[in-house]
C-alpha cells in the first residue's frame, strides 16, 4: 500500500487561463471525485487523476489541483526552480499558474504516467507548454509522435493539413528545433503533389519551399506539375520575397532552376516563352529538348561524361506512385533506362564504364529497340510506382520500355502509352507476361477520318512494311491463359484486326472495360467473338466501328454461368447486356432498328449510353427500362421529345444529355399527337420540364426544338452546367443568351452553331464567365464587330471562330492575342482580310499552340508557311484555301520541324508546286494522318458566258494518307474530310 505524502510534499496549483486562452463554457456535469466549491472554481487532486472528467474540469475559470511537489520538481525544470530555489513560491502551499489550462492539465497527466493522445490540434500547445515548463519527457513524446506521423507511407494528406505543417515548421524554426523543421520539410517533400493541390500552397514560406525543393525525397508526378506550382507560388508571393531578409530580385530563378528543364512537355515550355518568370528558362528548355530529339544518344553520352545526367533523369523516389512523361518527344527508351540507375556518385567505376560503352554502342543502332541488358547494370527498384504515362512520346519503343518497367516497377498497375508510333500487339502481350499486376492499359491513337458509314471510298491501297519482330502468336505461348487486365483502351488503332481480337480474348478473363472506338480494321464478327469470350465485361466503347447485328446477338445471348440478383423477363439476367454499365456505339451504321430494340430491352443497368448517329427510333428507345443513366447521347437520331422525356423521367441522375441533330425533337402537330397517344405526353416542352424537375446537369448539347422557353423550363437543372452546346435548329433569343451567365454561372465551355448573336452577347459571355475555357462560334449570324473580342479572356484555352468574323484584320488578330493569352487551340475560317503577316502574329502571340486550323483566311499562306514553324508544339495543323504559296515539300518539312505534329490537312489549291511530296515511312517522325482535299473548276449556274469570273472551285475528292505500325495506307474518298 502506497504511503500518503506528508503535507510538506503537497502543493496546490491554481490554474488560471491567460487572456488569449480564456474560454468560458457552460457545463452542468457533476462527478463524485470533484469538490465543486463554486460555479467558476473547482478543486481536484492528482490522486485520482486517471478518473478526471476533462469537459467538466475545463468548464471552470479557476482550477485548483492538489499534487505532489516532488513529482513536479522531478519532471519539470520550471517547478524545480520555482519550488526549490529562492523564490517566495517555494514555501507557499498554493502556486498560481496562468497558462493554457487544457495544456497544463494534459502535462500533469503526462507527468503522472498517463498516455496522451497527441494530435495535429494539440501538438503545438503541448510543445509550447513542454518548453515553458521544462518537461523534457513531453518534448520527447511530442517529437516522437511528429516523427512517426510524418514518416508513415500511407496517405498523409488526411492526417496533417498543409496549414498545420506550415505552422509547425515555423514553430520549429522559432525554437531552433532542427528536427521539427527537417521533419516538416521532409513530409512536405514526400507529399509535394498533394501539397500543390491545396489552396494554402501559396502560403508556404520561402525558406520551407527551398528546403523541400532541395530534399532528396521531393516527389512529384511530373516536372510540369512542379513548374506550374512554382510559377503559381511566385505570382502570389513577389512582395513577400522582396521583403524577406537577404532576398535579391533574382532569387526566384533559383527556385525555378530546381525544375529539370529537359523533362518538361514540349507544348508546356513553348507556351511559357512569354512568361515573366519563365521566359529565359523556357528558351533553355526548348534548346535542351531539341538537342535530345535531334541526337538523343550523343546528348545523353555528353551529359553522362560531364556528370550532368541528374538534370535529365526522371525524378524518382521511394514515395513516387505516379510518373507522367506525356507530351515529351525527347524521352527515349535509353533515357528511361538511365533514370533507373543509381546516382553517378554512387556507382563504381566499372559500372560507369559499362554504361558509357552501352551509350556509345547504341548510337549506331536502333535506339528504341536496343534495350540494355538490365542484369548487368545496378538498376533500382521503386516499389511504390503504380502508374506510368508515356503518351505522346514518339521516341519510346514500348517493347523496350516494358523491359525497363518490369525490373524497376514491380507494382505497376496502370500503363498509359497513347499516340505511340511503335505500338504492336505483341507489346501488349509482353506487358501482360512481364508485369502481371498491370490492370489498366491505355494505347489509344487518333481516330481515322475514314469512319465507316460516313465516307464513300473511291480507291484504297495499302503499302505494308516488313516486320522482323516476333509474331504475336509466338509471344502468346509464354503467357498464362488469363491476365489481370481489367481495362483496355485501343481507341483509334487501325492496325488491330480480328486476329488480334482473338488473341486478346484468350488472355482477357478479367477484362471489364474495353474501348475499340475507331478501330476500323475489325469486323462485326470479330467484335462479337471477343464479347463472347469476355464474360466480365461491363463497359464497351465501340463507336465508329462495324459493331452490328452479330455483336448485339453476342451481348444478348444467355450464359448460364452468369448469375445475377436481377429479376428480368425471359431470364435476361444471364446476358452480358444486362450487366453493362457503359455502352457507346455511336456512329455504328451496321446496327439496325431491330438489333437496337433487342439491345435496349436487355440493358437495364446502364449508366452511360451513346447511340449517336444510329438508326435509333422511339420504339427502340422506349424499350429501355433502366433507371441509372448518368450520360446519354442520342444526337442525330430519330428520337422524339416525348420519348426522351420518358427516359429522363425514369433517370433522375442524368448529368449529361446530348440530343443535337434530332429533328424529331421539333413538335409538329402529327408528332405531338402521336407522342401524346403513345406515351402520355401532351406538351411540346415536356422534355425540358422533365429536365427541370429531375436533373442536375453538367454537360448538354441541344439543337432542334430547343428555345428560350426550353431554357426557362430547364430551371435549376442547368445551374451547375459546365458545358453547353447549342446547335442547328435551336432558337434562343438575345435575351436568353444574355441570361446564360446568370442561369449557368459555372460554364467553362460554350459552343454556339447556326445562332443569331451580337456584340452584347459575346461581351456578356466574356465578362461574366471568367472561368471560360472553350468558346466556339460557328456559322452564326448577327451584328458582330471587332469590339466583341476586345475583352480579356485570360483563362480561355480553345477558340473557334468559323464564318462569323469576315472583317477580321491583322490588327484585330493582334488584339485577340493580347486578350486571350492562354490559347492552345485556335480555329479560324472565313477571315478573308488576313494576310501573310498573320503567321507572325499567331506564332509570336501563341507559341504554345497545339492545334491550328485556318480555312478561307485570305492570303495567310500566299508566301509560304515558314513562320508557323515557330509554333513548335503543334500536333494538329490544317491550312486550306488561304493562299497558294505552300511549298511542295511542306509536309516533309513540317514533320521534321514540328516534333509533335500528328495530323495535317491541306488543299491542293494552296500548293505552289503543283502537288505535295509525301514523307517516307521512316521520315514521317510523329505524323500519322495527312488529308489533302482536291477541287475542280465548275461553271456557275445560270451564267451563259464562259469567262473565268463565272467559274468557281468546288470540292472533288479527298486523299487520305495514314501511317500505323503495320504500314501505310492511301485512300481516296468523295467527301471533304
Amino acid at each position: 500500500m502506497a504511503s500518503t505524502p506528508s503535507n510538506n510534499a503537497l502543493v496546490i496549483l491554481e490554474l488560471k487561463p491567460s487572456p488569449p486562452h480564456l474560454i468560458q463554457r457552460n457545463f452542468t456535469t457533476t462527478n463524485n471525485n470533484i469538490n465543486n466549491k463554486s460555479q467558476n472554481e473547482i478543486f481536484i487532486s492528482t490522486e485520482n487523476i486517471s478518473t478526471w472528467n476533462h469537459p467538466f474540469i475545463l468548464s471552470s475559470q479557476i482550477i485548483k489541483i492538489q499534487t505532489n511537489k516532488n513529482k513536479l520538481i522531478e519532471q519539470s525544470s520550471y517547478f524545480r526552480t520555482l519550488l526549490t530555489g529562492n523564490f517566495s513560491e517555494s514555501c507557499l502551499d498554493t502556486v498560481s499558474v496562468e497558462w493554457n489550462v487544457e495544456t497544463v492539465v494534459d502535462m500533469l497527466r503526462f507527468i503522472y504516467g498517463i498516455s496522451l493522445d497527441v494530435s495535429v490540434d494539440n501538438f503545438i500547445p503541448l510543445m509550447e507548454g513542454a518548453f515553458f515548463f521544462g518537461v523534457d519527457g513531453l518534448l520527447l513524446e511530442c517529437t516522437s509522435w511528429f516523427s512517426k506521423a510524418t514518416s508513415s507511407r500511407r496517405l498523409l494528406s488526411l492526417q496533417i493539413p498543409l496549414e498545420s505543417i506550415i505552422e509547425i515548421w515555423s514553430f520549429g524554426l522559432q525554437h531552433a528545433m532542427d528536427c521539427i523543421t527537417e521533419l516538416s520539410a521532409a513530409y512536405l517533400a514526400r507529399n509535394f503533389t498533394w501539397a500543390i493541390s491545396c489552396r494554402s500552397f501559396v502560403e508556404v514560406p520561402y525558406n520551407l519551399l527551398s528546403c523541400c525543393l532541395d530534399h532528396h525525397h521531393l516527389t512529384v508526378h511530373s516536372e510540369q506539375d512542379l513548374a506550374d506550382a512554382l510559377l503559381r507560388w511566385l505570382e502570389v508571393n513577389p512582395r513577400s520575397l522582396e521583403g524577406s531578409s537577404g532576398f535579391s530580385k533574382d532569387d526566384y530563378s533559383d527556385i525555378l532552376k530546381t525544375v529539370r528543364l529537359g523533362l518538361l512537355p514540349f507544348w508546356f515550355v513553348a507556351g511559357k516563352k512569354g512568361s515573366f518568370y519563365f521566359s529565359e528558362l523556357a528558351n533553355e528548355s526548348i534548346g535542351a529538348i531539341l538537342n535530345l530529339i535531334s541526337d538523343p544518344t550523343m546528348s545523353l553520352l555528353h551529359l553522362f561524361r560531364y556528370g550532368d545526367l541528374e538534370s535529365i533523369r526522371i525524378r524518382l523516389t521511394d514515395y513516387t506512385e505516379r510518373i507522367d512523361l506525356s507530351g515529351c518527344p525527347q524521352i527515349t527508351s535509353a533515357l528511361l533506362f538511365l533514370s533507373m540507375l543509381p546516382c553517378l556518385h554512387k556507382m563504381d567505376p566499372a559500372s560507369k564504364e559499362r554504361i558509357k560503352e552501352y551509350l556509345t554502342e547504341i548510337r549506331s543502332r536502333d535506339l528504341g529497340k536496343f534495350a540494355a541488358p538490365h542484369n548487368s547494370f545496378p538498376t533500382l527498384s521503386f516499389d511504390a510506382v503504380r502508374e506510368v504515362d508515356i503518351s505522346k512520346c514518339p521516341q519510346v519503343h514500348i517493347e523496350a520500355a516494358i523491359k525497363c518497367f518490369c525490373k524497376s516497377f514491380p507494382s505497376l498497375k496502370t500503363l498509359k502509352a497513347s499516340h505511340c508510333l511503335h505500338f504492336k500487339m505483341k507489346a501488349l502481350f509482353q506487358l501482360i507476361q512481364n508485369c502481371p499486376l498491370v490492370k489498366e492499359v491505355y494505347l489509344s491513337a487518333d481516330i481515322s477520318p475514314l469512319i465507316p458509314g460516313r465516307i464513300s471510298t473511291i480507291s484504297s491501297s495499302i503499302d505494308g512494311h516488313i516486320d522482323l519482330d516476333v509474331a504475336s502468336h509466338e509471344v502468346l505461348k509464354g503467357i498464362p491463359l488469363s491476365s489481370n487486365i481489367t481495362k483496355l483502351v485501343l481507341e483509334g488503332r487501325t492496325e488491330i484486326n480480328d486476329f488480334d481480337l482473338i488473341n486478346i480474348s484468350l488472355i482477357s478473363g478479367s477484362l471489364c472495360y474495353l474501348n475499340l472506338k475507331g478501330c476500323t480494321s475489325i469486323t462485326d464478327i470479330g467484335i462479337s467473338k471477343l464479347i463472347s469470350k469476355c464474360l466480365n465485361l461491363d463497359s464497351i466503347v465501340a463507336s465508329d466501328t462495324y459493331f452490328g447485328k452479330n455483336s448485339t446477338l453476342a451481348l444478348c445471348s444467355r450464359f448460364p454461368s452468369l448469375k445475377s440478383s436481377l429479376t428480368l423477363e425471359n431470364d435476361q439476367s444471364t446476358t452480358l447486356a444486362s450487366r453493362l454499365q457503359k455502352l457507346h456505339i455511336g456512329g455504328c451504321k451496321s446496327v439496325d432498328v431491330t438489333s437496337l430494340s433487342q439491345l435496349m430491352s436487355h440493358t437495364c443497368m446502364l449508366k452511360s449510353l451513346c447511340l449517336r448517329g444510329t438508326s435509333l427510333d422511339d420504339d427502340a428507345t422506349y424499350r429501355f427500362l433502366g433507371s441509372s443513366l448518368e450520360f446519354i447521347d442520342v444526337s442525330e437520331t430519330m428520337v422524339s421529345g416525348a420519348t426522351l422525356a420518358h427516359i429522363i423521367r425514369r433517370n433522375p441522375g442524368l448529368k449529361v444529355i446530348k440530343s443535337r441533330g434530332c429533328r424529331n425533337l421539333c413538335y409538329n402537330e402529327d408528332n405531338l399527337r402521336r407522342s401524346a397517344l403513345s406515351y402520355g405526353c401532351s406538351s411540346g416542352e415536356q422534355l425540358y420540364v422533365e429536365i427541370g424537375r429531375n436533373c442536375n446537369l453538367e454537360d448538354v448539347e441541344f439543337g432542334w426544338g430547343f428555345s428560350s422557353l426550353s431554357l426557362e423550363n430547364s430551371g435549376h437543372a442547368v445551374r451547375s452546367l459546365k458545358s453547353l452546346t447549342v446547335g442547328l435548329g435551336a432558337s434562343l433569343s438575345q435575351q436568353a443568351f444574355m441570361l446564360l451567365p446568370i442561369l449557368c454561372p459555372s460554364l467553362e465551355s460554350v459552343v454556339l452553331k447556326f445562332q443569331v448573336i451580337s456584340d452584347s452577347i459575346v461581351r456578356s459571355i466574356a465578362e461574366s464567365l471568367r472561368q471560360l475555357r472553350v468558346l466556339s462560334l460557328c456559322y452564326c449570324i448577327g451584328d458582330l464587330s471587332a469590339s466583341s473580342f476586345h475583352l480579356s479572356m485570360p483563362n480561355l484555352r480553345k477558340l473557334r471562330l468559323e464564318r462569323v468574323i469576315p472583317w477580321m484584320k491583322n490588327e484585330d488578330l493582334a488584339i485577340l492575342v493580347r486578350n486571350c493569352t492562354s490559347l492552345i487551340e485556335l480555329s479560324l475560317s472565313g477571315c478573308t482580310r488576313l494576310n501573310s503577316d498573320s503567321q507572325q502574329i499567331i506564332s509570336c502571340g501563341w507559341p504554345g499552340l497545339i492545334s491550328l486550323h485556318l480555312e478561307d483566311c485570305g492570303e495567310v499562306t500566299s508566301n509560304g508557311v515558314s513562320s508557323l514553324f515557330d509554333c513548335r508544339a503543334i500536333e494538329d495543323l490544317s491550312l486550306r484555301h488561304s493562299g497558294s504559296g505552300i511549298q511542295k515539300n511542306f509536309i516533309v518539312d513540317a514533320a521534321a520541324n514540328l516534333p509533335m505534329l500528328r495530323k495535317v490537312a491541306l488543299d491542293l489549291c494552296d500548293t505552289s508546286g503543283g502537288g505535295f511530296e509525301s514523307p517516307s515511312y521512316a521520315d514521317r517522325f510523329f505524323l500519322s494522318t495527312v488529308t489533302i482535299a482536291r477541287c475542280k473548276v465548275q461553271k456557275c449556274a445560270f451564267v451563259l458566258q464562259a469567262s473565268e469570273a463565272c467559274r468557281q472551285s468546288v470540292h472533288k475528292e479527298s486523299i487520305v494518307l495514314e501511317w500505323n505500325s503495320k504500314g501505310f495506307r492511301t485512300t481516296v474518298v468523295k467527301e471533304r474530310v
